[in-house]
């Protein structure tokens, strides 16, 4: 069952730690991606009542807005909580960490359209991703920074807005789970 494993993963991006809030706030997402492969329409409409009631629990006592629309990789965690808010235009890769503070959504209502964020990711604390950006992978998003615009692989985007720097070497690990990785052997 892909919403067991789905979850077991994110229990392992967040360290294994139950109690982690951006773990709760991930096993309501998937969830609400899983409730949408439910065939009988009864099911999946009793499924999308308990899917609110768990993301309007988890959006209080977390702070961590994060609708099941946004499309999320895997081994992705959210570090810290608190007043995180991802759109459900957003797309967001594998083994990325957001942490407090962070938006990533719309430039404005008019253009519906969320950040596609690359592989490998860090996103400082209150920074804010807005629009049609494309961030590359392993990239380094600065604490409070607004980026605005699109951020070349292996850059580093801090400032408001966002300055591009490019970085001389990946100081970035990869996942120890991911294949090919130099932590895995």
């Amino acid at each position: 069952m892909k919403l067991i494993e789905s979850i077991r993963e994110d229990l392992r991006a967040h360290r294994g730690d139950w109690f982690a809030q951006g773990f709760w706030a991930f096993a309501v997402h998937r969830f609400g991606e899983w409730r949408y492969q439910i065939r009988w329409s009864p099911l999946r409409k009793g499924m999308s009542f308990v899917y609110r009631v768990l993301y309007k629990m988890v959006q209080i006592l977390t702070g961590i807005e994060f609708p099941c629309e946004a499309t999320v990789g895997r081994g992705t965690r959210i570090d810290h909580f608190g007043g995180i808010v991802i759109s459900g235009y957003a797309v967001i890769g594998d083994y990325c960490v957001i942490r407090q503070g962070v938006t990533i959504g719309l430039k404005n209502e008019t253009e519906p359209c969320g950040p596609r964020i690359g592989n490998h990711v860090s996103i400082g604390a209150g920074a804010k991703i807005l629009g049609n950006v494309r961030i590359g992978d392993h990239v380094d998003i600065g604490a409070n920074a607004v980026v605005l615009s699109d951020v070349p692989p292996h850059s580093v985007a801090v400032g408001i807005p966002a300055r591009i720097i490019p970085r001389k070497t990946s100081t970035i690990p990869t996942h120890p789970k991911e294949p090919n990785s130099a932590l895995a052997r």
